[in-house]
This record gives structure tokens, C-alpha cells and sequence, in this order.
């Protein structure tokens, strides 16, 4: 042998033995996504931790000190790290249609909107079709969709940036089998219900949403609905109520719901829990003590809010649920009748009235914002009050009511002031306790500045996480987090969300706690909030830098009894 050939035979024999020493040596994984360095708030509420969040496909894949590389990696120092945000109580299901990307609610970190608030998108009849089609707003679209589960499919293959999740409507179960009157239901009607409850809860629904206070929700009696949830109930689905009373009578619609807890054997939850009329504003103590007090018998019983003073609802709930027996052209067919007229604006004008009076509620007309009309002629009095309007008008605040719903032909948007600050501040420290706009999901920009909307549509979230966490310290960033994302999805029964941890989907946002906050008023509602600058949906990055990507990447997420999931689900 050659020195030559010596040297080459050796130099290939190091060469393999390096090569096999290697591959004993674990190879650092390669990941799609790799968001380093943030101070990662995992949704448990325990305390925050400085590390990374690794993600492959839709799923997240690490969560701590990533060693492998991402074909992607985004640098989150001095940035929180948290789960998607879920949205507990969204009216995006129209405005989706027009604009899949959600805007409002993705700027804050939505990455779930759940709806159903006593009316959801199915299931429809042709007749109901027929009237949806004939009440739409400035939001138009065609019906092409029967059932609940037909509507949240339709979404999906749309395309949509957010996850998408709803309740069967209470209400849209009623009118389904009995139209807008003020019925009851015979064996064979209820029946048919409960069967279309089932049907719901196969397609994928959470469990059953009922709005009392609403005609003709209203009209609904306590052992109809238990019917509902004892179906909802037998698929894992669970209870959630506008209640029938928010005011003068809150303790007995407490009651109620959580005897329908109890006989249905469900989780119940109170949908943006509040004290209506300031001569009720004192009495959060003992609302609180009647919720807990059900919790320590066992009953599973929670909470959901948003973070303003006024809610938001349509002028004509001001006129007493008799008056709207047999749906709105009912309604107005009544008010041009003037003996029946009269006899309305006396009983708006009475205190001892056994329905939800938020006219008096809100202490007069000066406390009720005009936000919405359907009637373009009528578009100018946007923003408005109503005393504003009934002074313009040189008439009573009730028959200024009465004249614009006339006008429009339409429910009529607006807000009505009706909390105390101090209560709102004291609710967002209650443990069990998660958070929803009650809104829809606009841009600021094109059909949707056709009309003003509350500004918890654009705020609320960011407002919990810049006024009540930051500046008013009501409640630790940790805990925030967690009654955002864990608590909601626990609540709702959905799987493999709500947390940062390996093997969750990769619903992931990266926001400033510094700068996070609402910028959205009143007067000018059209405002994005400020601080959230990367969002993930499904492990697809749907902002960057603040900036939507095009991407809609949004599911149908499906509740506890769907068919679909590999065990059949849970109905029994």
C-alpha cells in the first residue's frame, strides 16, 4: 500500500466514524412555527414563564425551551404568549358572511366566536327563510342553509380567520314548530322540538341559548325549556340564558335558570351577567351569593360579561312581549291602531309591569343611543338620543318610539345605559366568570360604516386587558388569560382548546400587555383596538404584525355530541 492510499484509508475511516457518532446523536427537530422568547401565559392561570411555543400543522407541538428551528420563527421578547381568545357571546354570523376575516374580534386575539344567544342560523323553515331574508339590514345575503349544522359547514367552506361555534336557539327551535305566538306547546309540538334539539346537537351544536326577555322567547315557560336542555343534557350540552330579568327581578330569572340546571341535569351559564336600573345597582351582593350559593350545591353554574355601561338591543323590546305576539308585523300592525297605541305608551310608561322595561331600566330616553336603522332615510338620526329625537319632534319619548319603529320598518339599533362601573369593574374578578361582546365582528370600513354599532364590538376584549387588568389591576394578566381561553372552553365542552400545551390545536396570539387597550367609543365606535400583533388560527398565522395575511384557515368547532367525532360523541 502507498503512503498515499494509507492516508485516504485512513482519512475515510475517521470520516465514518464520525458519521455513525452522529447519528447516535438526536436530531434537533425541524417545526413549521417557532415563537420565541415570549412570556407565555398558558391559559391554567398559573404564573407566566419566558419560553417558546413550537407548532407543526395545526397543532402545537412544544411549549418551553424549543430546541429544534422553525421554517418560520417570530421573536415575541418582551411580548405575552397566550391560547386564542375565545368570544363567549358573538353576533358574527351575519356579518362573517360579508367579511370572513372577523376584523373587529381577530385585532383583539378572537379566535373562537361562539353564537346562539336564543336565536342561531337554523333550523329554518321556508317561512322563517322567508322573514330572515325580509328583516335583513344593511348586511344582505342569500339563506342556502336549513339546519344549524348545514349554516356552521357553510361558513367554513366560505372561508372564515376565525373558529366558528353556536348554540341551538331556544327561539328558533319555538318558531320552527309554533311561528311568533304566544302558545304553549301540545306533547306532539314538543316533541317535534326536543327532536330538532337532537338534530342540533348531532350537527355539532354546545347545547341550547335562550333569550327570555324577547318576544317570542319570551313566551317560552319554564318546563318548555327544561324539555330542551333534558335533549341538550342527554348529548352533553349545557344551558345558556339571557335571562328573563336583568333588573327588578333578577332573583327569581336566577332561580329560574338554575331549576333548569338542576331538573335537566346541565350546566347552565347566565349570559352577560348585570344589574339593570340603578335602583338595582346595590344588590350584586346578593346576586353573587345566589349564583355561588347554587355552585356549592353542586351545580355547575357560570358566568359570561362585557365590559361597558350600555348594553345593546333592539328599540322596539321597549314596548311590552303582548304587544308582539305574532311576530313584528304584528307589532306594527298594533301600533297604527290608535286605541291600541294608547294603550301601549300607557303601559311604557308604568313601573309595576311584569316585563323587562328597559326604557325605565335606563332611567329615560336621554339614556338611549340610536346605533342602527334599515331605512336610509332614516340613517341621519344615527347617534342621536332618543329625547333628542322626541324633542326634534315635539313629541313623548314613548311616541317617538313608537313613530321610528313605524319608520323604519325595523327593530332599530340602540344603546341603552343601564349599569354601574363599579359593578362592571367588581364582576371581572369573579372566578368563574369568561367574557363576550354581544356584537357582531365589522371592519372599519365599507357596509359597515353604513351604521354606528356598540363599541364593545371592537373593544371589549382589549378593554379587559388594558383598563381592568393594567390600569385598574381588577384582576391579575394570568387570571384574565385563563377566563378568556381555558375557562370558556371548559365550560363549552371543546376539545383539545383553550390551552398552550403540546397536542392543543395551535390557536395562538401574541399581544403587548403594555400597550394592549380599547380605543372604540360611543361616538365613534369604528376604532381598532390597540396591542394584539400576531394571531394563529389552526397553526396558520392570520396576523402579522397587526395586519391581516388573507388567510382563513377558521373551523366549524364542534360540541360534546357531534357524530363526527371518533367515539360517535356523546349523546346517548
Amino acid at each position: 500500500m502507498t503512503r498515499a492510499a494509507g492516508r485516504f484509508t485512513a482519512l475515510a475511516t475517521a470520516t465514518a466514524a464520525l458519521l455513525a457518532g452522529c447519528a447516535s446523536v438526536p436530531q434537533a427537530a425541524m417545526h413549521d412555527t417557532v415563537i420565541r422568547g415570549g412570556t407565555v401565559y398558558d391559559g391554567s392561570g398559573g404564573a407566566p414563564f419566558v419560553g417558546d411555543v413550537a407548532i407543526d400543522g395545526d397543532r402545537i407541538a412544544d411549549v418551553g425551551t424549543v430546541e429544534g428551528r422553525g421554517r418560520t420563527e417570530i421573536d415575541a421578547s418582551g411580548m405575552a404568549v397566550s391560547p386564542g381568545l375565545i368570544n363567549m357571546l358573538s353576533w358574527a354570523n351575519e356579518s362573517l358572511i360579508v367579511d370572513g376575516r372577523g376584523m373587529s374580534d381577530l385585532k383583539q386575539g378572537i379566535t373562537l366566536e361562539v353564537f346562539g344567544e336564543g336565536w342561531s342560523m337554523g333550523p329554518y323553515t321556508q317561512a322563517m327563510k322567508d322573514e330572515a331574508t325580509a328583516r335583513q339590514g344593511d348586511i344582505k345575503y342569500p339563506i342556502t342553509w336549513t339546519t344549524l349544522g348545514e349554516y356552521l359547514q357553510f361558513l367554513e367552506d366560505k372561508g372564515v380567520s376565525p373558529n366558528i361555534a353556536s348554540f341551538v336557539g331556544a327561539t328558533t327551535v319555538r318558531m320552527h314548530e309554533l311561528g311568533e305566538a304566544d302558545v304553549d306547546p301540545t306533547p306532539r309540538q314538543l316533541s317535534r322540538m326536543r327532536a330538532l334539539v337532537r338534530t342540533a346537537m348531532e350537527e355539532g351544536a354546545l347545547g341550547v341559548g335562550s333569550s327570555l326577555i324577547y318576544a317570542p322567547a319570551n313566551y317560552a315557560e319554564t318546563p318548555e325549556l327544561v324539555a330542551l336542555l333534558q335533549e341538550a343534557g342527554q348529548c352533553g350540552g349545557m344551558y345558556i340564558s339571557h335571562m328573563r330579568s336583568e333588573g327588578d327581578n333578577i332573583a327569581a330569572a336566577i332561580d329560574e335558570l338554575v331549576t333548569i340546571a338542576r331538573e335537566a341535569d346541565v350546566p347552565a351559564e347566565i349570559y352577560h351577567l348585570k344589574l339593570a336600573g340603578k335602583d338595582n345597582w346595590d344588590r350584586l351582593p346578593e346576586v353573587i351569593a345566589q349564583i355561588e350559593a347554587a355552585r356549592a350545591e353542586g351545580l355547575e353554574i357560570t358566568t359570561d360579561m362585557y365590559l361597558y355601561t350600555a348594553g345593546g338591543t333592539f328599540l322596539a323590546a321597549v314596548t311590552p312581549p303582548w304587544a308582539q305576539d305574532g311576530g313584528y308585523d304584528a307589532l306594527l300592525a298594533r301600533l297604527r291602531d290608535p286605541a291600541t297605541r294608547a294603550r301601549i305608551v300607557a303601559e311604557m310608561r308604568r313601573s309595576d309591569t311584569g316585563w323587562e322595561n328597559l326604557l325605565r331600566l335606563a332611567g329615560g330616553g336621554e339614556n338611549v343611543l340610536l346605533v342602527g336603522f334599515s331605512n336610509p332615510d332614516m340613517k341621519g338620526l344615527t347617534g342621536k338620543t332618543l329625547a333628542e329625537v322626541a324633542q326634534m319632534r315635539g313629541v313623548s319619548v314613548e311616541d317617538a318610539v313608537i313613530d321610528l319603529l313605524l319608520e323604519d320598518g325595523s327593530g332599530i339599533s340602540a344603546a341603552f345605559f343601564l349599569m354601574s362601573e363599579e359593578n362592571v369593574r367588581r364582576q371581572t374578578a369573579l372566578p368563574y366568570m369568561s367574557f363576550g361582546s354581544d356584537a357582531e365582528a365589522p371592519a372599519a370600513e365599507g357596509i359597515f360604516l353604513q351604521s354606528d354599532t356598540h363599541p364593545r364590538a371592537y373593544g371589549n376584549f382589549a378593554r379587559l386587558l388594558g383598563k381592568y387588568v393594567r390600569e385598574e389591576q381588577a384582576l391579575s394578566l394570568a387570571e384574565a388569560v385563563r377566563k378568556l381561553t381555558a375557562l370558556p372552553a371548559e365550560n363549552l365542552s371543546i376539545r383539545d382548546r383553550g390551552l398552550l400545551a403540546e397536542g392543543k390545536f395551535a390557536d395562538v396570539v401574541i399581544f403587548d400587555p403594555a400597550t394592549i387597550g380599547d380605543k372604540a367609543t360611543y361616538a365613534e365606535p369604528h376604532q381598532y383596538s390597540t396591542g394584539v400583533r400576531d394571531v394563529f388560527v389552526n397553526g396558520v398565522q392570520v396576523l402579522a404584525k397587526g395586519e391581516h395575511t388573507g388567510a382563513a384557515p377558521g373551523r366549524f368547532v364542534h360540541g360534546p355530541g357531534w357524530t363526527g367525532w371518533p367515539d360517535g360523541g356523546a349523546c346517548r
